[in-house]
């Protein structure tokens, strides 16, 4: 649930910047799990846009959730490098409706110590099947 005093705290410290829908979406969606459609609304509102071009923007970006993630985020890197270092053979042994959500991005930055994943704004390197594991069943 969006808290109404929280989004107009986030609205606030952007008010004086310019082009802040972007920066301003990624602290809703930090905030609160979610950009729900009232946060779209409000913040359609601050920046004098519609709602559809604040929704066109949440839909476009993998980031962005509609609805909160019941499930702990791991964001698993399936660049080139991670995938010469093994990530695919790790990522086969992830269930896709298991404890946690797996999602595919491509380069955490990481690229000499991969495969990489991150949870949060936690990064992990140097993932091998038995460290993965241990993420993974720490989160669930």
């Amino acid at each position: 649930m969006t808290d109404p005093a929280e989004l107009d705290r986030i609205l606030a410290a952007h008010a004086t910047r310019e082009g802040s829908l972007l920066p301003i979406l990624h602290d809703v969606q930090a905030a609160f799990g979610h950009v729900s459609e009232a946060a779209e609304r409000a913040i359609a509102q601050a920046l004098n846009l519609s709602r559809a071009e604040v929704h066109g923007v949440v839909s476009f970006y993998h980031d962005f959730r509609v609805a909160p993630e019941p499930r702990p985020v791991v964001k698993l890197c399936r660049a080139e490098s991670c995938q010469a270092r093994g990530v695919e053979a790790l990522a086969a042994r992830l269930p896709a409706d298991g404890p946690v959500k797996v999602e595919t991005v491509y380069c955490l930055g990481l690229c000499s110590v991969g495969p990489n994943a991150m949870v949060g704004d936690t990064l992990h390197a140097r993932l091998t099947p038995e460290k993965l594991g241990a993420l993974v069943g720490g989160l669930a």
